[in-house]
């Protein structure tokens, strides 16, 4: 340690404790700057001595007894409040000696009441003076409490800075005794409070994304989110003023889950077999019950036949849907939309007659983002119900192609997680907008597969989550799409079924391509080391690519049943019929797998690019069969015999079959 006298340059090492004393319990001087000199003072000096002005000292803990000239040894002035959020300095017993001193260079200073003569007495011993931020009830004047009365270390105010060591004597001339400068000190506390609450504002404008454009990802904060036909946010998470409707939803929350699917029109079923909710029927409750907002992602938009220049009947429930839409704009629920581009349906109209009804729309350039496209296809209703599955906003995936999803209401701390997915997108669909390294905070998710969220959907324990793709649009605590598929199946013990409609181990849309066995090797150690019957029926129609087979032949030679192993394909076909004349239509388009533990809902094909380039959602689902009521069925159960009614149809075709012959166009 270096030390000169006087104000001048001081250099200490000495242990920094919050409480105000080194190791060996001597208490310590405080050293500040001041006019570029660091001064080295006792720290029982008052506020309106010079050397104290000039080096600006605050009061940690006295020292011990035996240092000459300082209080006794356990006494240390004690804070309390005088007033909500006002800091008063009280004290009861002063020390011998050294409780009327004055500093020869001049009187009391404002902010402190000092009454140094006996009572009644006057003159610049009573002078009265309020300090900023202090009222002025709140000064009194300085005196010591003893040790019992003290405030245990950590509550009430203290310094911010601990001082170094006090050593023997003192080396600051001046002739002011050691009088307590409370009020400097608690005037740094205000202004330090101030300037805490200050940052903190900021950092809250930041964090509501209330303050910046989303291309400007070195600010931090995103941009507002979709807007209320008035002008305001309506989004549920960056809307302040809707926080307490939402908590006022949360505590009203009963969550329920209802699958939903789309069958092919002419694709019949065994009388009295499982069947879901239309998908069409679901679709229009939810915009029945739209009151503030309709927030949908979707690969494209055709709900009309002439968006594909088709005149056919079937089209009538699409048409129906966007009608609905359109009186959802005139009642002033907000609609937002966020969609691929470029688009596949070239001709469609449907976004634009919904965007001169007063509907936002931003197209995500996603392919130049990540490589890939805008698959994901979900609602978010009100914040609170959601829709999710396999089924784009097409009229032909109500009539004529077969779908699966699940619609969730009255669940808004999960539709509230889905929503920040939404937004992902919608920054992106900004002019200019740019990948960010790191996801602002507000986008972060805490509900994830290790932390579901845990709720009781129908009277049944649930465990519930969603997960997302690719990675660069995964923010922090978002499971990725296929850590949650790769868990699903990980956790299988007895079954595990699933369906889609392209099974590629490679990659899909990349030349040349490459291998990738990370679901194939999954499917196979379930079925080879853990004993799980597998099961995989993957769509067969006009537009299959016939390198696909060789794949799912693979799989289905592991098959063996002598050892236990069992690992089962088949190809799902829809039959054409008389509905030739409709384009990329009759085909099972479902994503989902079930296991006797949980079951996914996606929208994803199973294939390398999905995973790494192009959006999806997935949700994953839990139920305790323990915990149903009678005549109640676990999600898992529900979706296992849809599967099962679909493995067992004469629609689904075991490879030796497909390969006799039997192509994918089979015209029933």
């Amino acid at each position: 340690m270096h030390m000169h006298t006087g104000c001048t340059r001081t250099r200490t090492h000495a242990p920094v404790l919050g409480d105000g004393l080194n190791p060996s319990g001597q208490a310590r001087v405080r050293v500040t700057w001041a006019r570029n000199r660091v001064c080295r003072v006792p720290t029982r000096w008052p506020p309106h001595c010079p050397a104290a002005r000039e080096c600006g000292v605050t009061t940690p803990r006295p020292r011990a007894a035996g240092d000459a000239g300082h209080p006794a040894q356990g006494l240390r002035p004690l804070l309390h409040t005088g007033g909500p959020g006002v800091a008063r300095l009280h004290t009861a017993l002063r020390p011998a000696g050294e409780g009327s001193q004055h500093c020869k260079s001049g009187g009391p200073q404002e902010g402190l009441s000092r009454h140094t003569g006996p009572p009644g007495q006057s003159g610049r011993g009573r002078r009265s003076h309020r300090g900023p931020g202090l009222p002025a009830q709140g000064l009194l004047a300085p005196v010591w409490r003893t040790r019992e009365h003290v405030q245990p270390p950590g509550r009430g105010l203290r310094p911010a800075l601990a001082s170094p060591s006090w050593r023997q004597g003192w080396s600051v001339s001046g002739e002011c005794g050691p009088r307590d400068p409370g009020g400097v000190f608690l005037q740094l506390q205000v202004r330090g409070m101030l300037v805490l609450l200050c940052l903190g504002a900021v950092t809250l404008t930041c964090l509501l994304g209330l303050g910046s454009s989303p291309s400007a990802w070195s600010q931090g904060c995103p941009e507002e989110g979709p807007a209320r036909p008035g002008g305001l946010g309506s989004r549920v998470d960056w809307d302040p003023r809707g926080r307490e409707a939402r908590r006022r939803h949360q505590r009203k929350d009963s969550c329920r889950l209802v699958l939903v699917e789309s069958i092919p029109q002419d694709l019949r079923s065994v009388a009295g077999s499982p069947a879901a909710q239309p998908l069409a029927q679901a679709w229009m409750q939810l915009l029945d019950a739209a009151r503030e907002s309709v927030h949908v992602a979707s690969f494209y938009w055709s709900l009309t036949g002439p968006d594909i220049g088709v005149n056919d009947s079937s089209s009538q429930p699409g048409e129906a849907l966007l009608q609905k839409l359109q009186q959802l704009l005139d009642r002033n629920v907000s609609l937002a939309v966020a969609t691929s581009t470029p688009t596949p349906a070239k001709n469609s109209t449907d976004l634009q007659v919904l965007e001169s009804r007063g509907a936002q729309v931003r197209h995500v350039p996603m392919g130049k983002l990540t490589g890939g496209v805008l698959h994901s296809k979900f609602w978010v209703v009100d914040g609170r119900h959601i829709y999710v599955g396999s089924a784009n906003m097409d009229w032909r995936s109500l009539t004529q192609v077969k779908e699966l999803g699940a619609v969730i209401y009255n669940c808004s701390r999960l539709a509230q997680d889905l929503e920040k997915t939404f937004q992902t997108y919608w920054v992106l669909g900004t002019p200019r907008a740019v990948l960010p390294k790191r996801w602002p905070q507000n986008f972060s998710s805490h509900i994830n597969r290790f932390q579901p969220l845990r709720d009781h959907f129908d009277g049944v324990p649930t465990t519930v989550y969603f997960s997302a793709s690719p990675p660069s649009l995964c923010p922090h605590g978002r499971t990725r799409d296929l850590d949650a598929l790769l868990a699903v199946m990980g956790a299988a013990r007895e079954f595990l079924y699933a369906s889609v409609m392209e099974y590629f181990p490679t990659t899909r849309f990349r030349h040349p391509a490459s291998y990738w066995p990370v679901l194939d090797t999954a499917l196979r150690v379930a079925a080879f080391s853990r004993g799980v019957r597998v099961r995989l029926l993957v769509s067969c129609w006009l537009n299959t690519d016939p390198r696909m087979f060789p794949f799912l032949r693979s799989l289905q030679a592991l098959s063996n049943p002598a050892a236990n192993v069992s690992m089962d394909v088949k190809v799902f076909i829809v039959p054409v019929g008389n509905h030739s004349n409709i384009p990329f239509s009759r085909v099972n388009h479902s994503k989902f797998m079930v296991t006797e533990k949980a079951a996914y809902i996606g929208t994803s094909n199973w294939s390398e690019d999905y995973f790494s380039s192009t959006s999806g959602v997935g949700l994953v689902v839990s139920q305790r069969a323990s915990g149903a009521q009678p005549g109640v069925s676990t999600v898992q159960e529900q979706l296992r015999q849809l599967f099962e009614r679909d493995w067992s149809s004469r629609y689904a075709v075991g490879l030796d079959g497909q390969a006799q012959g039997q192509d994918c166009v089979w015209q029933g």
